[in-house]
């Protein structure tokens, strides 16, 4: 089935949020002010070029990068054309500032995060959460304090197809899940495992984190966690490249697969989430596609198995659009401080690292 463009807004919630000007115009709002820490994350440039396509929700204070190398890499980005080069010190002491995209290395991210958080700016924070548990939860806890918003940036979170199959669950048309099925995967080259092996977590710190985002979602905090991990490239450089994440709930199972060698990875990522009425399979997860079968027709969905199609959208825009509504105060947050810490523990425990 292909949805139509009316039925797809309508199925996931998504008609004002991601399509502001479908039903009429709208008048103008005060823009929120927001900056960007770090360049180096992989998804820094994508989350700066997803603001500024925003420009009628964002003001773009500018972008902080201390390390002159990076900063001079990315000067040479377009993304970064025309930005205000910042310290630190000089954004969050912009008057007016809200909010700051928190985009370092991983091994940066939480202490940075906290610098924004005590001085009263609301973050959208890039995964994964750092490998320290107790020092996410006190980023939390201060966040909450001062009533600020903390985004994590899982990248599936406003996925079409992830926002259909989490009504799907929601609303009953599978029935109760008993398992979920996960596969993230693809190749990594020599460089590139070099810069993460610094990482202990492995593929599934780097890539399962975005799947266990909404596996946890649907399900919840898993009972028990039992991880598996192998380095099974020829470089035998010890960075955990091939990775299988068993998750267990009272009445379901959870595997998360992930790996830095498949062919084409991409094209066969995977989350399949099966209950004793249907069954909802995303596959590619990128672009979005999906098939849902049905024990009984809901809606304007038929018995049986069906294709579902998306419209296509860029990756990030969802996470900063919905980040300026709850900012305006326009809508709750959906993603807790709880559940964000649940999914935090999870993914280290996937990676058998500790949590305390």
């Amino acid at each position: 089935m292909i949805m139509q463009r009316r039925q797809f807004l309508s199925a996931t919630g998504l008609a004002l949020t991601a399509f502001p000007a479908i039903l009429h115009a709208q008048p103008a709002k005060p823009k929120i002010k927001i900056g960007q820490i770090g360049t180096a994350h992989a998804h820094a440039s994508g989350k700066m070029g997803a603001i500024r396509s925003l420009s009628e929700d964002y003001e773009i204070i500018g972008i902080v990068e201390p390390n002159e190398q990076r900063r001079a890499a990315a000067q040479k980005n377009k993304v970064y054309a025309g930005l205000k080069w910042l310290t630190e010190e000089q954004l969050f002491n912009t008057k007016g500032l809200q909010a700051v995209a928190v985009e370092t290395e991983v091994s940066d991210l939480l202490a940075t995060a906290g610098r924004a958080i005590a001085a009263g700016k609301h973050i959208h924070l890039d995964k994964p959460a750092g490998e320290s548990l107790p020092t996410f939860k006190k980023l939390l806890d201060d966040a909450t304090r001062q009533k600020l918003t903390v985004q994590m940036g899982y990248m599936f979170r406003y996925n079409p197809a992830f926002r259909l199959c989490y009504q799907a669950v929601r609303e009953g048309w599978l029935g109760r899940v008993f398992s979920i099925d996960t596969v993230i995967s693809k190749v990594l080259d020599a460089a590139s495992r070099q810069a993460l092996a610094k990482y202990k977590g492995g593929s599934i710190f780097e890539l399962g984190c975005h799947v266990i985002d909404s596996v946890v979602f649907l399900l919840g905090k898993p009972r028990r966690v039992i991880a598996y991990g192998r380095s099974s490239s020829t470089l035998k450089d010890g960075f955990l490249d091939n990775q299988l994440a068993v998750l267990e709930y009272p009445n379901a199972t959870a595997t998360v697969r992930s790996a830095m060698l498949e062919v084409d990875g991409g094209a066969r990522r995977q989350f399949v989430v099966c209950g004793d009425k249907g069954t909802f399979d995303i596959r590619p997860l990128e672009p979005a596609a999906a098939r849902m079968a049905l024990d009984a027709p809901r809606g304007e969905f038929k018995k049986g198995y069906q294709d579902l199609k998306f419209p296509r959208q860029p990756r990030y825009d969802g996470e900063f659009i919905d980040l300026a509504k709850v900012i305006r105060g326009e809508k709750e947050f959906e993603w807790s401080p709880a559940h964000d810490l649940a999914v935090q523990e999870t993914i280290l425990l996937a990676c058998k690292l500790p949590v305390t």
